[in-house]
């Protein structure tokens, strides 16, 4: 059977690290990056006599997550004990939400090269993260860091709608927008703040009942995700056209050889014998308190991309890319605000910030700097301070080693030439040196002008004022 005869059925479990400032059911601090084992206490090591005591912020955040992936919100949910060891779960079990969770029966609509698609969310739950291991490679053993155990999640587990890796992406960025825009977590993939399980499966076309499924566990950039998906579908056709079957298990992705790796069998929700956590009320919620949040939701991707459309005319494909990121829009709307060239701020954001964003495979939540400098950078060019060319180079350089633009450009001896007579002096030189294009300028080739153009701005380093350089050559070759 040819591999255009199977159909690929997927949903995906999200977990997103809530931004509180400290864990679910203690005080110790959230905060990443400190040394292993300081952010600890008896309670997040799970000491014996110790009693749970839940964030009140951890409901409100959920809450907004699911009002935001129109959800219905739960008026009565619990917690549960989810049973399963590992050495860096120090209960032995993790608190979670089984049967009760406080959102659910949402949705997302996403726009793939297919069109519009709407992706069911079956539910958004509550739980406690667990703690890391730090394996010795030399040693041949593990270090537990317990600061991550109790920090604060939220899990999103989508309906099986998902037929192709382009829609996965297309959910998953959706969905990392709006919990920025919601601002419910910062969604740092590279900190493991925002990861995602896949559980893949595939049927042969026309068939309703679904192929046994993989669990991809716990990737966390959009590349791996995409390049895992199609290794594994492309392993479960091998395997089935070769008269295997599908063992459900959960799976790690390995970057460098590209192949996806058991881990352990897959478990079912029997497994982990759930029951409710004894320790813990219930959570109610009031009629008036979920609508005090829904009001307190703000302006979404969908409405500030329609307002960029309207106000600042920008075009459906730009607006589209600004918006989907919170940090984008914002220093789009603060630095055009500030040097009052939205048409410019664009341009920069659009072209070369995106392109270094691409080519260093970094997040937008990682530009180091702010609307200050970026709105700088447009006056400098609009004041003819620096040619656009020179532009660039400040970009990289804020991108290194962020600072005022003015200081850049004076550090690096970047400000532009604007004095007629050293203008003048350059395109006689690069005339001199350059008579076939001269010629070719003369036969009616508009092109040879770009070419010297081109001559003078690499002989002044990408100083010489770009407009003065193109009104001399054009009065000096028609002489």
């Amino acid at each position: 059977m040819a591999r255009e005869d199977y159909e690929v059925v997927m949903g995906l479990e999200v977990h997103a690290e809530l931004s509180t400032k400290t864990k679910i059911f203690c005080s110790c601090p959230t905060t990443f990056g400190a040394a292993p084992n300081t952010q600890v206490c008896p309670i997040c090591m799970a000491m014996p006599g110790t009693l749970p005591k839940l964030n009140e912020k951890v409901v409100e955040y959920a809450v907004k997550a699911g009002l935001a992936t129109n959800c219905e919100i739960s008026r009565d949910s619990k917690n549960d004990r989810k049973n399963y060891f590992y050495p860096d779960t120090p209960k032995a079990y993790q608190i979670s939400q089984y049967d009760k969770p406080l959102c659910e029966h949402g949705y997302i609509e996403i726009e793939t090269s297919q069109g519009t698609k709407k992706i069911g969310i079956t539910r958004i739950h509550i739980e406690d993260d667990a703690g890391k291991l730090d394996h010795d490679d030399l040693g041949g053993g593990a270090l537990v860091d317990l600061n991550r155990a109790g920090v604060p999640l939220i899990e999103i587990v989508s309906e099986p709608d998902f037929r192709s890796a382009e829609e996965v992406d297309a959910y998953l960025k959706k969905l990392k927008s709006i919990l920025e825009y919601v601002e419910v977590s910062d969604c740092k993939m590279q900190e493991g703040s925002f990861r995602a399980d896949v559980n893949t499966s595939v049927r042969k076309k026309g068939e309703t009942k679904f192929g046994t499924r993989t669990e991809i566990k716990n990737m966390n950039s959009f590349r791996s995700i995409t390049r895992a998906i199609n290794y594994e579908v492309e392993r479960q056709i091998d395997v089935i056209e070769n008269g295997g079957k599908i063992v459900q298990e959960t799976l790690r992705w390995d970057e460098v050889s590209g192949k996806t790796f058991s881990m352990r069998d897959k478990e079912d929700a029997q497994d982990y014998r759930y029951f409710p956590e004894p320790d813990l009320v219930a959570i109610k919620l009031s009629d008036e308190y979920i609508e005090e949040i829904r009001k307190s939701l703000p302006e979404m991707p969908e409405s500030r991309k329609q307002r960029y459309l309207n106000d600042y005319k920008l075009s459906e494909k730009d607006a589209g890319i600004i918006t989907a990121s919170k940090h984008l829009s914002d220093l789009f709307e603060k630095a055009s605000e500030i040097c009052g060239n939205h048409k410019a701020v664009n341009n920069w954001i659009i072209s070369d910030i995106s392109r270094i964003l691409n080519e260093n495979e970094m997040d937008a939540v990682q530009i180091p700097f702010g609307a200050d400098e970026l709105a700088k950078l447009v006056i400098l060019i609009d004041k003819g301070t620096i040619s656009s060319s020179i532009g660039k180079k400040v970009l990289e350089e804020l991108f290194e080693n962020p600072r005022d633009p003015e200081v850049i450009i004076k550090e690096k001896g970047w400000i532009q030439i604007s004095d007629e007579g050293a203008i003048k002096e350059v395109v006689l030189k690069i005339i001199e040196a350059n008579p076939q294009s001269v010629a070719d300028f003369k036969a009616g080739k508009d092109r040879a002008l770009g070419f010297l153009v081109g001559q003078a701005m690499k002989e002044t380093k990408g100083k010489a004022n770009p407009q003065m350089l193109n009104k001399m050559f054009a009065e000096e070759l028609k002489k």
